[in-house]
């Protein structure tokens, strides 16, 4: 393989075959393709982009890099839900437990916080001696034993994906569609998933803040799914304000506990509500018998069908479960506090101390702690979420560098919301911060963030648009 040669024809606007991607992805994993050459091909990949064959070739090789996880023996449909990140997004640590209990089993794979957005990871890692690096075993065993895991990707799962990522993280080669499809699609389809639902990040907090480009990324990824046999749905959700109020990790964990008690703020629940339903209904109406066939050949299906095999009908879209019947059951297991008792035996099984549910102060605290008041009077405009993402990193609540520690402690509470109106000196938020230097930057941040001026304030609707394979369905 003459690498030169594929990289000048991606430059120049080229194709590569699914069989040069194939042996790339095999040489680069082998150590015979060096990092400089696979940097200059993804580079030429950002600014050239790819077909769709292109980038179906390119995941099929990124999977076929690891091993996979198979739930087949245990008869249950097997859902997951990734989110494209965001600031204040503690949706997951609701939600996985609460598909679970609804009758889905959950390996729910997580990542930690990149660039402004943050990560389930790291929140989870905020509980005492909570374990996120499990291996494949350990996994299994815990899906099999109780319905959910809540893990971070492990060595065995798409190995090539996590070299990819981390080069194009210095190349400035991540914002690129087909190559964020294919990190996330390789990682969810390694788990042996029956179906998949996406929350898409829109707005100005959003890791990608371009709306088509968003909605793009949603589209390819329902597709990659789709052609392998795994049922995918999008939500499109807002992200042009934190989700809820607590934003850093400990702080966050906290409120989706909040929230399995039922006491949580209304955006989070009703987001939560709203992926956990979809995730139910493909998991009750997906024809799980036909898509464990397929799960031995991750590929495009022969029929080119993306559906059932049976019927060429896509499985959510086949007659089943009335959709306000499954709502009902999914609320009733969010405050009836079944779904909280799931996440003590999550915790409990990762090595964390459940005692937290019950008494939430058991998290780590902040050292420094100090209410912001409004600097004036009006209505809020605007709560800027990348702004408020970056404070805490620079708080020591992120990564600047990958090898940073994390102090899950810090990081704010907002209560002021977009159309909220305000008075002088009135309180809107609160700053956690581990010295007077952190309560110090935080409060530039909130001048910045918390804008406020007269007029009606625009803000994005919570849920605008379920996207799947047959086209885009406004819900707001």
């Amino acid at each position: 393989m003459f690498v030169p040669g594929l990289i000048e024809r991606k430059r120049d606007g080229g194709a590569l075959l699914a069989d040069e991607w194939r042996e790339l992805v095999a040489a680069f994993q082998a150590g015979q393709v060096p990092d400089y050459q696979m940097a200059a091909l993804l580079m030429a990949v950002f600014f050239r982009g790819m077909t769709r064959e292109e980038t179906a070739a390119l995941l099929d090789a990124m999977v076929g890099s690891g091993s996979r996880l198979d739930f087949g023996h245990l008869g249950i449909p097997v859902i997951d839900k990734h989110s494209t990140g965001g600031v204040g997004d503690k949706v997951s640590l609701v939600l996985a437990p609460l598909a679970a209990v609804c009758g889905l089993a959950v390996p729910m794979m997580s990542g930690r916080g990149l660039g402004h957005t943050g990560g389930t990871l790291d929140k989870l890692e905020s509980i005492p001696g909570f374990r996120t690096g499990l291996s494949l075993d350990e996994t299994r065993t815990q899906v099999e034993r109780i319905g959910v895991a809540m893990i971070g990707q492990t060595p065995e799962i798409a190995p090539v994906d996590k070299r990819l990522y981390a080069m194009r993280d210095v190349t400035a080669t991540v914002e690129c569609v087909p190559l964020i499809a294919c990190s996330i699609m390789s990682k969810k389809l390694a788990e042996g998933l029956g179906g998949l639902v996406l929350d898409v990040k829109q707005g100005s907090g959003a890791f990608i803040t371009d709306a088509a480009l968003s909605l793009e990324l949603a589209q390819t990824m329902i597709r990659l799914g789709e052609d392998r046999g795994c049922p995918t749905v999008a939500l499109l959700t807002a992200m042009d304000r934190p989700l809820g109020r607590a934003c850093g990790n400990a702080l966050e964990t906290e409120e989706a506990i909040m929230a399995l008690r039922g006491e949580g703020p209304e955006d989070v629940v009703e987001e939560t509500i709203a992926l956990a339903v979809e995730m139910v209904l493909l998991g009750r109406t997906g024809g799980l018998a036909d898509w464990r066939t397929d799960r031995a050949e991750i590929g495009p299906r022969r029929t080119g069908v993306p559906g059932d095999r049976r019927t060429g009908v896509p499985a959510y879209q086949r007659t089943g479960p009335d959709r306000t019947a499954v709502e009902g059951e999914v609320r009733e297991a969010l405050s009836g506090g079944k779904a909280a008792e799931k996440f003590q035996q999550v915790i409990e099984a990762q090595g964390g101390d459940p005692a937290v549910v019950e008494d939430p102060s058991l998290l780590p605290q902040a050292k420094e702690v100090e209410v912001y008041y409004a600097p004036k009077g009006g209505t809020i405009q605007r709560v800027e979420p990348r702004i408020i993402g970056r404070a805490i990193i620079e708080m020591g609540g992120g990564r600047a560098r990958a090898d940073d520690e994390v102090d899950p402690t810090v990081g704010f509470v907002i209560t002021a919301r977009p159309g909220q109106p305000v008075h002088t000196s009135e309180p809107v938020a609160s700053i956690f911060a581990r010295d007077r230097a952190g309560i110090e930057l935080g409060r530039r941040a909130l001048d910045r963030a918390i804008v406020i001026g007269e007029g009606k304030a625009e803000a994005l609707p919570l849920v605008s648009a379920r996207v799947t394979a047959q086209g885009i369905e406004t819900l707001a």
